[in-house]
């Protein structure tokens, strides 16, 4: 007869996305996640196989949390295109009071890890790339409601929409004032490459 786990694997892997994202892949220690997820790490190892293998169920989640809000936008707003600024918004504003998360995990991954550990680079690089043809996939969608000019080529806005969103997020704590910061987010939606 199986044992049944004791634990709810989704709220560890929440959890572990939390400080994962906090503090990185090579900060965190076993210890940092025994102590956070109430794991030990024998059970770690015997239900996600290693910390990387723990890593790319966080990175899974991760990206499964930020393509539902990018759906959730979607539901929320008529026009797709407001749907998009109302996405950097959520992803942007935020990033002003919180002092730990400001930068995307995935950013935050990329730029971590080395060719040591390139199959968490890889992994993490494709995550990056369903956001982008999540983005496609509206801008073409508002094409062909003719919320956008046929001519604009949706993959140079999507690239756009994530580097700002990426840079946005880091300016944000520069910023002081929120009224700037959402104006700054609105001024990219009336000019280039819209």
């Amino acid at each position: 007869m199986l044992k049944k786990a004791k634990f709810d694997r989704q709220e560890v892997i929440n959890k572990a996305t939390n400080l994962f994202w906090k503090k990185g892949f090579h900060a965190t220690s076993m210890r940092n996640l025994q102590d956070e997820i109430d794991m030990r790490p024998a059970s770690i190892y015997a239900t996600f196989g290693s910390k990387e293998g723990l890593f790319k169920e966080v990175l899974r989640n991760y990206t499964d949390i930020g393509l539902a809000t990018i759906k959730q936008c979607q539901n929320e707003h008529g026009s797709l295109l407001e749907s998009l600024k109302a996405l950097v918004k959520s992803q942007v504003m935020p990033t002003q009071d919180n002092s730990t998360n400001t930068v995307c995990m995935l950013v935050k991954t990329v730029n971590e890890l080395t060719e040591e550990s390139q199959e968490l680079v890889d992994i993490t690089k494709a995550h990056l790339m369903e956001f982008l043809a999540a983005f496609v996939l509206i801008l073409n969608k508002a094409k062909a409601m003719g919320e956008l000019d046929e001519s604009k080529d949706v993959q140079v806005i999507a690239n756009f929409l994530q580097i700002q969103m990426t840079g946005l997020r880091t300016h944000a704590k520069i910023i002081t004032d929120k009224n700037e910061l959402d104006e700054m987010i609105n001024s990219m939606f009336k000019h280039y490459p819209f």
